[in-house]
Parts: structure tokens; sequence; C-alpha cells
């Protein structure tokens, strides 16, 4: 029993470390850019002028400081984005919410039309897919036609739009964060516009002197585009995962109805038979 158990253990460590990993990845793929852009600017300027040369370094950390108080909202959005990829990675899989070992016991309870033992298969192995036709099993009656096999089935399919719109919860946070990201940089860029205008209609028409107010528009625009970016791809990745996984736990929970309702008949092999 130990063996398994921390097989499980890496599985999940490595599974919630994969959303860290790409946005470290991201992270350092922008640093770089900034350093070689910032590189090529000091390059264009001359080595002669070392104050020019000095001033142009750009990180990630003086875009960050250089951004304002929106910045700070904006490693909010990433941590929040972070952590609902996070959760969509561990919750939104096959293996969790339609295992094969459970819907293979599933089916040959249904076979053997054990309504109490699927019941409690259910209920000591709680998933979507058990949550499904332990919904469906409260509305077996054999005297009925079909041991009610229209009750089962719309209870089966009100089940499984609640446990859609569950695991959808938090696929629609990461759709927050790509939207409201991107809109919150562009919040700080037209803060970082308004003071430079405001400088130049103060009479500060020195470059050095608009330069702190476009730093600080520009910053919080691509600050917004790291945070939304990565954000959208999740979206639709685990939106499209999710579709998949609850497609499949629709079929097999009406593939076990069927054979239970005696519309399914299977063979001592486990295959349907005509």
């Amino acid at each position: 029993m130990t063996m398994p158990r921390t097989r499980f253990q890496k599985s999940e460590l490595l599974t919630m470390l994969r959303p860290a990993l790409y946005f470290a990845v991201l992270f350092g793929m922008v640093q770089f850019w900034l350093t070689d852009f910032a590189a090529a600017q000091g390059e264009d300027a001359g080595a002669g002028v070392p104050e020019v040369e000095e001033a142009a370094k750009v990180t990630v950390l003086t875009v960050y400081q250089d951004g304002g108080w929106v910045m700070h909202v904006l490693l909010l959005c990433s941590i929040a984005t972070i952590a609902a990829a996070v959760y969509c990675f561990i919750r939104i899989s096959a293996k969790k919410m339609c295992p094969d070992p459970v819907n293979d016991s599933l089916v040959r309870s249904m076979q053997k039309r054990d309504v109490s033992g699927a019941y409690e298969l259910c209920t000591a192995s709680p998933n979507t897919l058990t949550n499904v036709v332990s919904s469906a099993l409260l509305k077996v009656n054999f005297e009925r036609d079909k041991a009610n096999k229209d009750s089962m089935d719309q209870a089966a399919g009100e089940a499984l739009d609640y446990e859609e719109t569950a695991q959808m919860q938090w696929v629609n946070y990461l759709n927050v964060f790509a939207t409201i990201a991107p809109m919150i940089g562009l919040f700080g860029t037209v803060l970082g516009m308004m003071e430079s205008f405001g400088d130049l209609a103060a009479g500060k028409s020195e470059a050095s002197d608009l330069a702190g107010g476009i730093n600080k528009a520009m910053g919080t625009t691509a600050g917004g585009l790291l945070v939304g970016i990565p954000a959208m791809f999740f979206y639709f990745f685990f939106r499209n995962k999710l579709m998949g996984i609850m497609g499949t736990v629709q079929k097999r929970a009406s593939f076990a109805i069927d054979v239970l309702s005696g519309e399914v008949t299977l063979s001592d092999e486990g295959a349907p038979q005509g």
C-alpha cells in the first residue's frame, strides 16, 4: 500500500508544478528579451555615454517598480491565475472524474442488477461519474417499464449538468483573469500617459521628464499581457479538456443505465450482445 501512495504523491507534485514552471519559463523569456533590447539600445547610443547606457538597463524588476501600484494588482492576478491553473490540472482529469476501474465495477453491478452494491460503490468512490450514476440509481423501480429508465435518464442529466457547472466555475476564473489583466494594464497605461501629459503641461518638455510616465504606461501594458495571454491559453485548454471528459462521463453513465434497464445485454466477458 505504501508504494502506490508514493507514486500518487509524486504525480500530484508534478501536476502542481507544471503551471509554475510554465510561468517561470515565460518570466525568463521576458527577462531575456528586455535585457537584449536594453543592450541593443545601449549599443545604438554609443559607448562614449556611460550614463545613457546605465539608464537603458531594463529588467522585469525595474519594469515592476516603475509600473506603480497597478503592477501590484497584476501580481495578484498572476498568483490567482497560477492557483486556478494548478487546481484545474489536479481536478480536471479523466482518471479522477471517471476512473476505468470504478466504471467497470459499476457496469458489473448493473449487469447483476445489484442496485445496493452499485450505490455503495458510488458512495465509497465519489467522483463525477459516480455522482451522476448515484443520482440515477435513486430513481430505480423494477416494477415499472425498463426499471423506470426515463426517470433515471432525467436524474442523470440533471446531475451531469450540475457537475459540469461546478467544474466549469474554476475554468471560468481563468477566463476572468485573461480578460481583466489586459484591462488593468491598459488602465495603468492611461495613468502613465496622463502623468506624462501633466509633466508636459507643467513645462517639462525634456525627454527625461516624460520618460517616467511613458515607462509606467508601457510596463503596465506588458504586465497585463504577460498575465492575460497564459490565462487565456489555460482557459481554452481546460475548457476543451473538460468538455471531452464530460462527454465520456455521459456516455459511460448512459451505458450503465442501459445495462440496468435491460436495453443492453452483456456477455460474461462484458461485451454487448445483440
